[in-house]
């Protein structure tokens, strides 16, 4: 099953609320992680990264904190996933360090690299103005479209 890890999750939500706040200002990392009940130094360490591959710029100070370095509309979903987890990836050979034995003889590694093209270039074409313009979803939103379809939950 392809799945972001909790980091990547944690990124998107950070750069999403950073998007919606706009010029308005910096939010620490704390701010960040109590609106969203995430772990402060957990937190920290995603937003650390994101400034490190240069998603985010930080600033110190009492006015200090974490502001988008580039505009929501030139940063992509993508972006902030491969800054936290690195490249996006469907098998075990998805990757040039790979060494699978069964490398030569697979028959479904073209297939899977294509699909793996696909997924990517899904996540390049949203962008993180495309996220900070959706409200947020109401909290039990999906067990109420789950029941509304007549699914079993």
């Amino acid at each position: 099953m392809l799945r972001l890890s909790k980091k990547a999750d944690y990124a998107l939500m950070a750069v999403k609320h950073l998007a919606q706040r706009g010029d308005v200002g910096s939010s620490s990392a704390r701010e960040i992680a109590e609106q969203y009940d995430i772990p402060i130094e957990l937190m920290a360490k995603v937003l650390q990264r994101l400034v490190q591959r240069g998603l985010l710029s930080s600033h110190q100070g009492t006015r200090g904190g974490y502001q988008l370095s580039r505009s929501p509309r030139q940063m992509t979903v993508a972006d902030v996933i491969q800054a936290i987890d690195g490249p996006v990836t469907v098998t075990a050979c998805s990757t040039d360090d790979s060494n699978c034995e069964q490398f030569a003889k697979c028959n479904v590694r073209d297939p899977l690299w294509r699909v793996r093209a696909r997924i990517l270039s899904a996540l390049d074409e949203c962008t993180i103005a495309e996220l900070a313009s959706e409200p947020p979803a109401p909290p039990h939103a999906a067990v109420l479209r789950t029941k509304s379809l007549g699914a079993q939950p």
